[in-house]
């Protein structure tokens, strides 16, 4: 990591260094935007003082949501519309299936869908939270501000896509990642003064002795994640017209990530699970809502177990999705290759799925894990809503963070080899 960081400040790599400050610049436009309230919005009429369940939205956004922002909806619209997109490829619209199925042109095809879908999403939602947080009925306003809350959101995925272009990559990602950071010195700060009172000396002491243990639950979170992220089962593979047995001979194997889907179970399960939520702040029914907050929120043990089955059944979903053994096998039987000991074809495709199988349903638990450790530990502390969302928010943040310093090691790698062609 020292060495890759070394790499970056070298003169020769001046380009390299102007695209991470353009993707700081970037996000800090987007720090900014979470401040500026929706004009005309009253912000002492609004209804967003205890977000509960709709917490999650709120900490991905950097605490927009709570402030009634411009960006208050962030990018999850273009989450929940790239997870529709994903599931139509199913088989479940051909149309879809065929774009999935050409290369380059069709992946660009899906993406504008995704994208035109997101923003609709974005202005459904965009009423939604205008009719659910805003005390007026006046529908041309309610609109008025869904339009702002959606031109928001379109702004957040121009400024994704500037950062994917111009920047260091994983627009999106780094989007829901900044808000994330964003929440988490408010969040400690939480923590403190809901566990340490000023009282007796026992009592001072006991809950520093309890914010001390909360973050250590942090830590052991973090190196968790950090283990699953980067844990993987490498299948050998060999081709028919290369021998391994010659001296210094390399030998080739597909690499499986203990959790091949990365953080995306985790914003899937975390997006189902809010839209309950979503429906109960715009009925304003209180029986509904009640019923939400006992059985379906973070904190409730009904909703605490959906989660962890969302998490789990998206893992399956989500890794199979990606790599698809089939593909994968037709893949290896064109180039030449195969795996010893099995034979190519209809094995293959059994063998490479048994494996995921396997693996998945390792990281998946462990995800789960990871995920649910702050809402047990504030079972037993009674700590604000947000701060058991924190396990969810560390995942994101890590399995971001991996994969974008992946990203710029490629890069200095194609430079260097580059660069070390020219010589030549």
């Amino acid at each position: 990591m020292f060495a890759t960081l070394k790499q970056i400040f070298k003169p020769q790599n001046k380009d390299l260094r102007k695209r991470i400050l353009f993707t700081l610049v970037c996000l800090f436009i987007f720090k900014l935007g979470t401040t500026i309230i929706v004009p005309g919005i009253d912000k002492e009429s609004l209804g967003t003082d205890n977000l509960g369940f709709l917490e999650l939205i709120n900490v991905m956004g950097g605490g927009a949501m709570e402030r009634f922002s411009i960006f208050s909806l962030g990018v999850m619209p273009y989450i929940s519309a790239s997870i529709i997109v994903q599931l139509l490829q199913m088989d479940i619209i051909p149309y879809f299936s065929e774009l999935s199925k050409q290369g380059q042109v069709g992946r660009n095809k899906l993406n504008i869908i995704t994208r035109y879908l997101g923003i609709f999403l974005a202005f459904i939602q965009g009423c939604m939270y205008a009719f659910a947080f805003v005390q007026t009925d006046n529908s041309l306003v309610l609109l008025e501000y869904a339009a702002v809350l959606t031109a928001g959101t379109a702004f957040l995925l121009w400024i994704g896509d500037q950062i994917t272009q111009k920047g260091i990559g994983n627009g999106i990602s780094l989007i829901i990642m900044a808000g994330i950071i964003m929440t988490i010195p408010t969040m400690f700060a939480e923590v403190w003064s809901s566990v340490v009172t000023i009282g007796t000396a026992q009592e001072t002491s006991l809950g520093i002795v309890t914010f001390i243990a909360f973050v250590l639950v942090y830590i052991a979170i973090l190196l968790g994640v950090v283990f699953e992220e980067t844990s993987e089962r490498r299948i050998p593979i060999q081709y028919a017209n290369k021998s391994t047995s010659a001296y210094g001979a390399t030998h080739n194997y597909i690499p499986f990530k203990l959790n091949s889907a990365g953080v995306m179970p985790v914003i899937f399960a975390s997006a189902l699970i809010s839209i309950p939520g979503i429906i109960a702040g715009v009925i304003k029914n209180d029986g509904f809502q009640l019923f939400v907050s006992k059985y379906l929120s973070f904190n409730s043990g009904t909703g605490f177990a959906l989660y962890i089955l969302f998490i789990i059944l998206f893992a399956y979903f989500y890794t199979f999705l990606q790599v698809k053994p089939k593909e994968l096998s037709e893949n290896l039987q064109k180039n030449g290759g195969y795996i010893p000991g099995v034979r190519p074809g209809e094995e293959t495709v059994k063998y490479i799925s048994t494996v995921l199988k396997r693996i998945t349903i390792v990281g998946a638990v462990f995800l789960s894990v990871i995920a649910g450790l702050p809402i047990v530990f504030g079972w037993f502390s009674n700590l604000p809503t947000s701060v058991s969302i924190g396990g969810t928010g560390v995942i994101i943040i890590v399995g971001v963070a991996l994969e974008t310093y992946k990203q710029l090691e490629s890069q200095l790698v194609t430079r260097s080899y580059t660069k070390g062609r020219r010589r030549y």
